[in-house]
């Protein structure tokens, strides 16, 4: 099976991600800079400092190695990775980072176009920290990181937009497929309860029923489901994202109200 014109698609919304990505910090006037997101530890430039390392690990950058101390928003082995980009970039100026960014998607864009990949499985020539992704993985990651952290930025100075773009489709899309997982596995729901998950705003639906094995699967958009779960996008994407909890959002619920809650509550499933 040739997965090449899906993994090119892949390759073009993480391009545009980074465009609209670009046009949006290098706006942010040097007042706001330091302002915080809704991501622990991290302000407006710490997020754009961490898309420059990543996108500069991908184009072929040496790693940085540098010394993390330990801190409460530090909670695992990738935090300690990811901190290390941050903290080697604190003396950029957003202007810097930008450039940065800039240049290591245009090598990394040239170097998918000459050998573009055609085999979702396969391993891609580099990854984050060596984490053992392949292309379908790696292609599918990268829109949905920088898109979420546009919309980290967007949130903190207070510039609303971005959704109506293909990277946020692609992201939006791919947390509303996690609904059986999260029904099934964290929730634990019984046999035949269902979830119906309406995002208005994105024009998107998912439904989900476990089955006599205790496993969800999606199925076909359910009028009778045991809760009705109405939110916004924003909503969506910041439980979606782990970036806020059920509390700070405001989601409909039309039956089991308190399944519904718990759906929601587990719902943080950003890679």
């Amino acid at each position: 099976m040739n997965d090449a014109p899906r993994l090119a698609e892949l390759v073009e919304t993480w391009r545009a991600a980074i465009a609209e990505f670009l046009t949006l910090v290098r706006d942010v006037p040097e007042d706001q800079w330091n302002l915080p997101t809704d991501l622990d530890g991290w302000d407006v430039k710490d997020n754009v400092a961490h898309t420059a390392h990543l996108e500069g690990v991908l184009a072929g950058a040496a790693e940085e190695t540098i010394e993390v101390a330990e801190a409460p928003h530090i909670k695992s082995l990738t935090g300690f990775y990811t901190e290390q980009g941050v903290l080697a970039r604190r003396d950029r100026t957003m202007t810097e980072l930008a450039d940065e960014i800039e240049q290591a998607a245009a090598t990394r864009h040239a170097e998918l176009l000459a050998d573009p990949p055609t085999d979702g499985a396969g391993a891609p020539p580099r990854t984050p920290g060596g984490i053992p992704w392949d292309n379908n993985t790696l292609l599918s990651n990268r829109p949905l990181d920088v898109w979420m952290h546009e919309q980290d930025i967007r949130r903190a100075v207070g510039v609303p937009g971005g959704y109506g773009t293909v990277p946020a489709q692609h992201a939006i899309s791919r947390f509303g497929g996690a609904l059986p997982m999260v029904l099934g596995k964290r929730v634990g729901a019984p046999a035949g309860t269902s979830v119906r998950l309406d995002v208005p705003e994105a024009g998107t639906t998912w439904s989900a029923r476990v089955g006599d094995d205790g496993r969800a699967q999606p199925v076909d958009p359910l009028d009778d489901a045991t809760v009705r779960i109405t939110v916004s996008a924003e909503d969506f994407v910041v439980l979606a994202g782990g970036r806020r909890p059920v509390e700070a959002t405001a989601p409909a619920y039309d039956g089991d109200a308190e399944l519904g809650r718990a759906v929601l509550a587990n719902f943080s499933v950003t890679p």
